[in-house]
């Protein structure tokens, strides 16, 4: 813990270990809720032994650095540190590693276990990835989906849907395919349960400019229930992320691997 970030106004030096800490939580909750009363924020702030308003005006450094916030011309905090943007450029390269590198801080209890997980998803086993345990399985999806739920604020991106437990985190390029992307927020898409089956089976699929695209299977049908539930969204613009859009390139994997036109 001997890098350190340039100071803030009325605090102490932030370490490398607090400020990945923070990246992760940064992640995981929408940008509008990263704010002192959050208490997610609040008990960050209490085991890194930093006030809520210090944690919350560090969420707001990391927003500087997000294109998807500038986009919507919401600009973040400024006056970040140079190690404050060597974390977020290490981390939106290696997602994995961030998950990783946090899981190991709470065990060696430099914060406690996030609201609602398991104690179990919070333990990352070593071993080559084929011989992963349901355990590291776990800390992954918790994280991607915590990700990409927040970045849709829990909304389906095809139906508008808000009901969280009808959400999924759906990969774009599945694990078996890309370990690497396995917690990459931009690999996600958050959609109704129903959705995220058509997309697996290759039934709905997204065009480069983020349009929805109906398998000519069901917009062929004579069932009114399909056409009324399901081809209706063929063509309509997807609601995009407040954060982490997904790749283009994910996209053009998908629809050339999975998609039956």
């Amino acid at each position: 813990m001997t890098e350190i970030s340039q100071p803030e106004k009325h605090g102490l030096l932030w370490t490398r270990d607090e400020l990945i800490l923070a990246f992760d939580l940064y992640c995981r909750i929408p940008f509008r809720k990263t704010k002192a009363d959050n208490p997610e924020v609040i008990g960050l702030a209490a085991r890194l032994d930093r006030s809520p308003a210090s944690v919350a005006r560090k969420l707001g450094n990391f927003g500087s650095f997000d294109p998807e916030l500038r986009k919507r011309q919401i600009s973040g905090l400024g006056h970040t540190g140079k190690l404050d943007r060597e974390i977020w450029d290490e981390f939106n390269h290696d997602w994995n590693q961030l998950v990783l590198e946090a899981t190991r801080l709470r065990q060696a209890n430099v914060v406690a276990v996030l609201p609602n997980a398991e104690v179990e998803d919070l333990i990352a086993p070593a071993g080559a990835s084929e011989k992963e345990t349901i355990r590291k399985t776990r800390i992954h999806q918790s994280f991607f989906r915590d990700a990409v739920l927040s970045s849709y604020e829990e909304t389906c991106c095809i139906t508008g849907l808000r009901v969280r437990e009808c959400l999924v985190a759906s990969h774009i390029v599945p694990w078996s395919v890309s370990e690497q992307l396995r917690t990459d927020p931009r690999n996600g898409l958050c959609l109704s349960a129903t959705f995220d089956r058509l997309f697996d089976r290759g039934l709905l699929t997204l065009s480069d400019d983020f349009e929805v695209i109906i398998s000519s299977k069901l917009r062929e049908t004579s069932d009114r229930r399909v056409n009324e539930m399901i081809s209706f969204y063929h063509g309509t613009p997807m609601l995009r992320p407040r954060r982490f859009l997904p790749q283009p390139e994910h996209l053009d994997w998908h629809r050339n691997n999975v998609f039956h036109g």
